[in-house]
């Protein structure tokens, strides 16, 4: 079993995961049954979403 080291907390991931249509599989399966792909696209929409917070500082 690995460690959780996430920087990104978890309420922003499924945060994320409710955006992109994949809240539903991580509430009943959890984050194990999320593909790549989809995983890909939640820490490219987090990346997304700190830039944007930089960018208005």
């Amino acid at each position: 079993m690995s460690k959780n080291n996430s920087i990104l907390p978890e309420s922003d991931k499924m945060e994320i995961a409710k955006e992109l249509g994949v809240y539903d599989k991580v509430k009943t399966n959890g984050w194990g049954e999320v593909s790549s792909k989809d995983c890909g696209n939640i820490v490219k929409k987090a990346l997304e979403k700190q830039d944007r917070k930089e960018n208005n500082k």
